[in-house]
């Protein structure tokens, strides 16, 4: 499937009500506050979003975000590829609007006094959120994941009666 530039903003309600799907990319170029939470993005970043209401009649965008990073790892410092991906659920609201009651997987997004959002900070934010907070390699990856932290062989306990073994004989009796 050939990959398509996405719009930048989208108005979310006229969008659910065609129930459209958007499938493309993002050039990496257009979110700059990734790419200074990382070390570098690898290409373009991967979307897909479906919009349509659901069975509250509440408008609702939901998507999939990937995209191909450098991480320096906290352990020993090296850079390191990674894939950071993303999914979301949104619930596009006017600023002066009422929160309805949402599902727990539901998020809300405020659109502008156009009625549009922007789709390229909502798709930057997400990814942003899914970074680890402390990037390593694997231990088998990482020149310092030698020294694991865990040394020996933990002792197992020896096999004890149940105290409440002898109640259980004289329930049976």
């Amino acid at each position: 499937m050939e990959k398509v530039k996405l719009p930048i903003k989208v108005e979310p309600a006229r969008c659910a009500q065609k129930r459209l799907d958007y499938q493309g990319a993002y050039v990496a170029a257009l979110m700059p506050r990734l790419a200074e939470s990382t070390q570098g993005i690898h290409g373009d970043i991967d979307v897909s979003l479906s919009f349509g209401t659901d069975a509250q009649g509440l408008r609702v965008m939901s998507g999939q975000a990937r995209a191909q990073v450098s991480l320096q790892c906290q352990r020993c410092n090296e850079l390191f590829d990674t894939t950071i991906e993303s999914e979301f659920t949104y619930t596009p609201l006017r600023p002066d609007a009422e929160v309805p009651e949402l599902p727990e997987d539901y998020d809300t997004v405020e659109v502008d006094e156009v009625g549009e959002i922007n789709l390229v900070q909502l798709v930057e934010d997400e990814i942003i959120l899914n970074l680890p907070l402390v990037p390593t390699h694997e231990n088998e990856h990482c020149a310092e994941g030698r020294y694991d932290l865990s040394f020996g062989d933990i002792p197992t306990t020896d096999e004890r009666p149940n105290p409440f073994a002898i109640l259980e004989e004289l329930k049976r009796k």
